[in-house]
C-alpha cells in the first residue's frame, strides 16, 4: 500500500500517537538477500531465524495494539505461545495418512462436532459425528469452505436433479469466494440486490428462482457490513422448492451464537432453521485456532458424499481425499481442536460480550459525534460506515486513518470503511483513540481535499469506473508483483 503524507494531524496528536512502521515486500528485498535461487551452500539456522524474527516483529507492530480491522482475531501472546507448542508438536503430521496418525482424526472429526454441535445440529439425526446427523470437513479457510459447498451443490443437483446448467443466487453483498467458486466450477451467479436494510432482497431471491438453481445463499453476517441475512425467510424459499441454502458464517459462526446466549439480538441463521442445508464457520477467525482452518457443514452425510473426491482404478492405489487438498498440515488441525477445547465455552462467552461491548462503544460514538457519517444497518460487530453525502471523500479520510496507524478496510458500491471489531480492539484505550484519531483524519481531509498519495484514487477510480476490466487488469499486475524480484 503506498504511503500516505506524513503530515496527518496536528504536532501534538502526532507525538502522543507514533506511528507504527509500515514494511513492504519492496523494503524487504532491499533490506534482505532476495533468491532467485536455491544457495549453493545453506546459510546459518541461527542467522535465518534473526532475519525472520527481525521482520516479525515489524508486523507485529501493525496489529497487536489493535489497531487492525479484523485479521488478527486474538493475538494475546500466551494463547499464541500455546498454539505454537501445539503445532510443534504436530510438525510433521498429515491427515492424508490416518494409519501413521490417527490423532488427525480424532481432531477433525471433534473440530467438526462441536462446531456443528454449537451451529444448531444437536438436535437433528443421532447428532454430530453420527451417520445421520449434521456432519462436515475441516478446510483451509472461509474460501476453500465456501467454494467445497458450492462444488457439492452442483455434484449433487447433476447427481439427484439431471441439473447440467447449474445456477447459485447469491446476495451482492455475500463473500467474493461464491464469485471464485462460480468461475471455478461453472456455476451461473445470480446477482440480487439488497434492500435499504443493506440485507438481502427476498423478493428478489424469489423472482430470479430458476429450474436450475442448485442453492441460495445467505450471509450472518456479511463481510462488508455486518447485517445477518433474513436467513429463516430466504431458507424457506429454498426448503420449499427442494433448493439446497447455506448460511455463510465464515465471519460470525463462532460470534453469534455466543451473542445469543449473552442476549443480544440475533436473528435466527443455522441449523435450527429447517431449510438451512450447510454452513461455514471458519475456526481461524473467532474461534481463535492458528491461520488455516474453517469448517463446512451439511445437514446429512448424503449431502458430504458429494464433496468427496474418490478414484479407483489409479496405477497408484486407491485414493481418497475429503477436500480439495491430499496432504494437509495436521498441526493446523491439532491446533485447532487445541484452541476449541482450551478457550471452552466460558472463553468464548467473555470474548463476545467484550467484543460487542467495545463495538457498541464505537457505534455510539459514530452516531454521536460523526453527524457527517451514516453506518450501515444496526450491525453487532463489524462497524461499516460511509459519507452522508458528497462532500467527504470516504476514501481519504481511509487513508489519513492509515497514516495515523490504523489498517481499516476500504469498501466500494457505495464508497464506505469498516472496522471489524476483535479480541485487540478491545484493549483498553483502543475505542476512545479510534475516536480521536476518525475526528483527526475527517478534518485533516476537509482541509486538504486533494491531496495526493495513498490508496484514495485507487478505491476512487475502483468504485466508479464503469469499465471493470481495467480495474481487474489493474488487479492482476497488482498480484503479479507479489511475485516479481527486484
Amino acid at each position: 500500500m503506498t504511503d500516505t503524507t506524513a503530515e496527518t494531524g496536528t504536532g501534538a496528536e502526532q507525538a502522543d500517537h507514533e506511528r507504527p512502521p509500515e514494511p513492504t515486500i519492496k523494503d524487504y528485498r532491499q533490506r534482505y538477500e532476495t533468491y532467485a535461487a536455491i544457495p549453493e551452500t545453506g546459510r546459518d539456522r541461527a542467522e535465518v531465524l534473526a532475519e525472520m524474527r527481525a521482520m516479525a516483529e515489524l508486523e507485529a507492530a501493525r496489529w497487536e495494539q489493535g489497531y487492525a480491522s479484523g485479521s488478527v482475531y486474538n493475538g494475546d501472546p500466551d494463547h499464541i505461545a500455546f498454539l505454537n507448542e501445539v503445532y510443534a508438536l504436530n510438525s510433521q503430521a498429515n491427515p492424508l495418512h490416518t494409519d501413521l496418525w490417527p490423532s488427525g482424526t480424532k481432531y477433525e472429526s471433534e473440530i467438526v462436532a462441536m462446531t456443528a454441535t454449537m451451529l444448531g445440529g444437536g438436535g437433528i439425526g443421532d447428532g454430530p459425528g453420527s451417520d445421520t446427523g449434521v456432519c462436515g470437513t475441516v478446510s483451509s479457510g472461509g474460501s476453500e469452505s465456501i467454494q467445497l459447498a458450492m462444488k457439492t451443490y452442483r455434484d449433487h443437483a447433476l447427481a439427484t436433479r439431471g441439473i447440467t446448467e447449474p445456477e447459485m443466487i447469491v446476495p451482492i453483498s455475500a463473500h467474493a469466494a461464491f464469485d471464485k467458486a462460480a468461475q471455478y466450477f461453472g456455476i451461473k451467479i445470480i446477482h440480487i440486490p439488497t434492500g435499504p436494510d443493506w440485507r438481502a432482497d427476498v423478493a428478489a431471491t424469489e423472482a430470479a428462482i430458476t429450474d436450475n438453481t442448485v442453492v441460495m445463499v445467505g450471509s450472518a453476517p456479511s463481510f462488508p457490513h455486518g447485517v445477518v441475512d433474513p436467513i429463516e425467510e430466504l431458507s424457506e424459499l429454498a426448503r420449499a422448492r427442494g433448493i439446497g441454502f447455506h448460511t455463510d458464517g465464515c465471519l460470525g459462526g463462532f460470534v453469534l451464537p455466543w451473542a445469543e446466549k449473552l442476549g443480544w439480538p440475533v436473528p435466527p441463521f443455522d441449523f435450527r432453521l429447517p431449510g438451512v442445508t450447510s454452513m461455514s464457520a471458519d475456526t481461524h477467525k473467532y474461534g481463535y485456532a492458528a491461520k488455516g482452518t474453517s469448517v463446512v457443514l451439511y445437514r446429512n452425510v448424503e449431502l458430504r458424499h458429494h464433496q468427496y473426491f474418490t478414484i479407483t482404478d489409479w496405477p497408484g492405489g486407491l485414493y481418497a481425499s475429503p477436500s480439495f487438498a491430499g496432504s494437509r498440515p495436521g498441526a493446523l488441525s491439532a491446533a485447532c481442536w487445541a484452541a476449541l477445547v482450551s478457550t471452552g465455552e466460558s472463553g468464548y462467552l467473555a470474548a463476545t460480550r467484550a467484543i460487542l461491548e467495545t463495538a457498541g462503544r464505537v457505534k455510539a460514538a459514530l452516531r454521536a459525534d460523526f453527524p457527517e457519517l451514516e453506518i450501515f444497518g444496526d450491525p453487532l460487530f463489524v462497524v461499516a460506515f460511509r459519507s452522508v453525502d458528497d462532500t467527504l471523500d470516504i476514501y481519504r479520510v481511509l487513508d489519513a486513518m492509515t497514516a495515523l496507524g490504523w489498517s481499516l478496510n476500504g469498501l466500494h458500491r457505495p464508497a464506505a470503511v469498516h472496522l471489524c471489531v476483535t479480541q485487540r480492539t478491545t484493549q483498553p484505550g483502543v475505542t476512545d483513540r479510534f475516536v480521536v484519531d476518525l475526528r483527526a483524519a475527517i478534518d485533516e481531509v476537509r482541509a486538504h481535499p486533494t491531496a495526493e498519495g495513498g490508496m484514495a484514487p485507487i478505491y476512487g477510480m475502483a468504485n466508479t469506473i464503469p469499465e471493470r476490466g481495467l480495474v481487474a487488469h489493474a488487479m492482476l499486475d497488482h498480484m503479479d508483483s507479489w511475485y516479481r524480484l527486484p
